[in-house]
């Protein structure tokens, strides 16, 4: 029996959500009950509005985009602390769970591989959850008597998701691809495709989103919450819409996209938030959130005051640049803090006394996307379209004013891969914590240059290139060949 939460959009038995309270609100046992059938549940609930009622009640419609928004913030924390300890930014050092290290840093009984039964298989079935109810969302806005301008409203908001929720599967799994079409019935396995057709079918997804929006007048038949305050109308959306494409492009750019992919980067960014003026922190920080509070909302996963087991990798401190006083860059003086050492059990990782004070508090938003990033981004499609002189006034901008550092001894004529190593330095720490840094060393094929803290033994570590798909996924498609069979399983 496998429970739906690991199953692709494909894959998993179709059931009603609760848009008003997430996955994290329902028993792990419901989900297996519910997986474990192939009926349809049909159980009245007052509180939950079927897909039908949505059509013709602004309430119920409200509801189900809420529910999008909470299911992927669902994700966000967790994406966070897989790619963090692939990327050697942070451990989990649990004190009775030796796989928070090893399932990540070691592999599968000491081979260097995931085992993708175990802890490292995330960003999977949280997505492909939310995907469904995209496309159960887009279909009742299709049907419903919205009008012409409010359904291009909604079409353009629940297409933007999808692409973001894509663009999470394609980023952990990388050269395995992945299932971008979702089907009517849910029982139906859909196909695999490649990484380069997912991030053209995500690129193309956020621009259809786009041309929605712009269509959409004045405001959105539902509210959005207070983490997109400044971008809560369709033309507002319009540009966080764009810095996400101008994200996919990024990333597509560097994974077989090239020079079209950077310049559909620099177009996103053009009709994005971007700011690269910036000097202050207030300024660097403008973008959209995920918000959080205590019960009975969600509250920050990652939070310093109740996350006692989330350490920084020690490379953080000995890495960080230096300003002119000597002291160390702003963002590291600001960001990590001291806490009382520990080891992984079985001494599986090398001791930290390092801590994040990034989300401080439960009721501490995590960022979807921020101007900082969205100025780094428009510095790598400079270098890569030919303009280092405007990436290094970029960078020098990142430097000064986030980091308190000197500008950089790099000169146009300076190397391409130099400007690289720069760019991840300011990225590593701009964004710290913010589920980029094995993403983009992977990116720029540099993953060898992360630390590996034990080198000998059979609990030597290594540095994991993709997240395996989900056991359960595997198993949905034993059997099966071509397309509908697991890639890596």
């Amino acid at each position: 029996m496998t429970t739906s939460d690991n199953l692709s959009g494909a894959s998993r038995v179709q059931m009603t959500r609760l848009p008003l309270r997430t996955l994290g609100a329902l028993s792990l046992a419901s989900l297996s009950l519910a997986a474990c059938s192939k009926d349809t549940l049909d159980i009245t609930n007052p509180n939950t509005p079927s897909v039908a009622g949505a059509s013709a009640d602004p309430q119920a419609l409200q509801l189900l985009a809420t529910g999008l928004l909470r299911q992927n913030r669902n994700s966000r924390g967790g994406l966070i602390s897989e790619t963090a300890r692939f990327g050697r930014e942070a451990y989990v050092y649990s004190p009775q769970e030796g796989r928070n290290t090893s399932a990540y840093l070691i592999g599968l009984s000491g081979q260097n591989k995931l085992d993708n039964a175990g802890f490292a298989v995330g960003s999977w079935g949280g997505p492909y959850g939310n995907l469904r109810d995209v496309f159960n969302f887009k279909n009742t806005v299709t049907a419903s008597t919205l009008s012409a301008e409010q359904k291009k409203a909604a079409l353009g908001f629940a297409k933007t998701i999808e692409g973001i929720e894509l663009l999470t599967v394609i980023s952990t799994r990388d050269t395995i691809g992945a299932v971008t079409q979702i089907n009517q019935d849910a029982t139906m396995l859909a196909p695999f495709v490649s990484r380069d057709s997912v991030y053209k079918y995500i690129l193309n997804t956020l621009d259809e989103a786009n041309a929605d929006l712009g269509a959409g007048g004045a405001a959105f038949p539902f509210a959005l919450n207070a983490g997109f305050t400044g971008f809560n109308t369709p033309t507002t959306f319009r540009q966080f819409n764009r810095a996400m494409a101008a994200r996919a492009a990024a990333y597509y750019a560097t994974s077989g996209g090239g020079t079209t992919a950077w310049q559909r980067a620099v177009t996103a960014l053009s009709g994005s938030f971007i700011n690269d003026a910036a000097t202050t922190a207030a300024q660097l920080n403008v973008g959209v959130y995920h918000p959080y509070a205590a019960a009975p909302d969600a509250s920050n996963p990652l939070a310093t005051a109740t996350n006692t087991d989330l350490y920084a990798h020690m490379s953080i401190d000995t890495d960080a640049p230096l300003k002119a006083d000597g002291t160390k860059d702003n963002r590291f003086l600001a960001k990590i803090g001291a806490r009382a050492t520990r080891n992984a059990p079985q001494s599986l990782g090398v001791p930290s006394s390092l801590g994040f004070q990034i989300y401080p508090a439960i009721s501490t938003s995590i960022p979807i996307i921020r101007n900082e990033e969205l100025i780094l981004l428009r510095a790598e499609a400079l270098v890569a379209t030919g303009n280092k002189a405007g990436a290094l006034t970029l960078l020098n901008s990142i430097r000064t004013n986030a980091g308190g550092l000197a500008p950089s001894t790099l000169t146009a004529a300076s190397p391409d891969a130099e400007f690289v190593t720069e760019i991840l330095l300011q990225k590593r720490y701009s964004l710290l914590l913010e589920g980029h840094r094995w993403i983009d060393m992977r990116r720029y094929g540099r993953l060898a240059d992360l630390p590996r803290d034990l080198t000998t033994g059979v609990n030597a570590h290594f540095v994991a290139k993709v997240q395996p798909l989900p056991q359960a996924e595997c198993l949905q498609r034993a059997g099966k060949t071509g397309a509908l069979a697991g890639p890596g399983c």
